[in-house]
């Protein structure tokens, strides 16, 4: 009976670590734009998150994030992305202004890469290595 409750919880575990998830991050990558920023991940498909970077599944995913603040204001201004959420992909998010007083912003991904040792359901990290390379 033992042999059988850890074979089955050595089944669960290894099937636990085959799962494919993704990373959503508000933080930039490249910091030499000196229009570009960080921003907040306010929430994901409606689901308001706290953490940074946020997990979450493959799949087509509507980002909500808040910009830079512009000065003489409290908080920055609201966007909506819609990212197509590859398996095993870390994304890195940012906010684009026309200048350094400008609350209008545009966000966009900054870089995406694969995350070591994830592995999607194809075998693959399932990002490109035309697009790790840039």
């Amino acid at each position: 009976m033992k042999l059988r409750l850890t074979v089955v919880a050595v089944a669960l575990a290894a099937a636990g670590c085959a799962t494919n998830f993704s990373y959503i991050d508000g933080n930039r990558y490249f910091r030499t734009d000196f229009n570009a920023h960080s921003v907040i991940v306010l929430d994901i498909d409606g689901k308001s998150e706290i953490r940074n970077p946020v997990m979450v599944e493959p799949g087509v995913r509507v980002v909500r994030v808040q910009g830079p603040a512009a000065p003489g204001f409290r908080f920055g201004q609201d966007r909506t992305i819609t990212i197509d959420v590859k398996p095993c992909t870390h994304y890195y998010l940012k906010a684009v202004t026309r200048n350094s007083i400008s609350a209008e912003f545009t966000a966009m991904i900054d870089f995406e890469e694969p995350i070591a040792g994830c592995m999607a359901a194809g075998g693959g990290t399932g990002v490109s290595a035309a697009g790790a390379n840039r």
